[in-house]
């Protein structure tokens, strides 16, 4: 063979690599999905967003729960067996609230028991998600988030105080249709959230832990660890499956120029020896 017959073959070969490591992951996850599966014997559901770079210019695009995700997540459930449990693993920074509510609904509506496991985060949406389930399992240094709905660019609480503080005359129409939209979201998302809490707690419980988590006593971001979840009343455990681990590692993030985080591979115990 000539050399540009080769060179043409390591082209193709080359073109080819990112495919087939594609190929490799999610028979990798598979298999996972199949031992988790056994091990529980449960349906295991993933939903999972890494933030994902442009190939080209390089600018950074997140993801995060929208009516797709929904679809997929809720067929899964539908083609699930009422008697078999479901294991749903969370890794998100939240979403839409129409499309986090349609899969916690679903989740609420399934017979048998059904297991959110975070193993990082859960915000927002995520959370909401994670409220419909029997039980959470967080890793011990995974959290969850306030659920308090966004109006626009503002937290719809945010904008309910500015507008209180300020005197009628003095408020644009603009600024009013924003704080009329916030009220009926704050009341939307309370009246959701204390509607799917009250199947697994009091009423008097639920609606606590809904105030607390939906009407902006927290920035959107606050991390809440599994300790601060029990303290709320939620039903959190921190007993996380390995497989949970190993299975988010074959969601690795996009591969950067320069790595910001490295350490030697394997397990290190207390006499300084790796086990892999």
């Amino acid at each position: 063979m000539d050399l540009w017959g080769l060179f043409w073959i390591f082209l193709i070969l080359i073109s080819l690599q990112p495919v087939l490591r594609q190929r490799m992951l999610e028979a990798a996850r598979s298999r996972i999905l199949v031992r988790m599966e056994k091990r529980r014997n449960s349906r295991v559901i993933c939903l999972v967003h890494r933030q994902e770079t442009m190939s080209v210019l390089g600018f950074p695009l997140v993801r995060y729960i929208d009516v797709h995700d929904s679809e997929e997540v809720i067929r899964a459930i539908e083609l699930t067996d009422d008697h078999t449990p479901i294991d749903l693993i969370l890794h998100t920074p939240g979403g839409l609230v129409l499309a986090s509510l349609q899969i916690a609904r679903a989740i609420a509506r399934h017979k048998a028991p059904v297991t959110v496991f975070v193993p990082h985060y859960a915000m927002s949406g995520g959370t909401l998600i994670a409220m419909a389930a029997q039980q959470i399992v967080m890793a011990e240094h995974a959290v969850l988030g306030p659920m308090d709905p966004q109006v626009g660019r503002f937290p719809a609480a945010s904008v309910l105080r500015a507008v209180a503080d300020k005197p009628m005359a003095h408020i644009d129409d603009e600024t009013l249709i924003l704080a009329d939209q916030a009220r009926m979201a704050l009341a939307q998302v309370h009246r959701a959230v204390t509607d799917l809490l009250k199947l697994r707690y009091a009423v008097e419980q639920a609606t606590a832990i809904a105030g607390l988590l939906c009407e902006g006593r927290f920035t959107h971001d606050y991390p809440i660890s599994a300790d601060e979840a029990r303290a709320l009343g939620l039903a959190v455990s921190t007993e996380m499956p390995e497989l949970v681990f190993q299975l988010m590692s074959l969601y690795p993030q996009p591969v950067r120029q320069q790595a910001s985080v490295e350490y030697l591979p394997g397990r290190r115990d207390a006499r300084n020896r790796s086990t892999h």
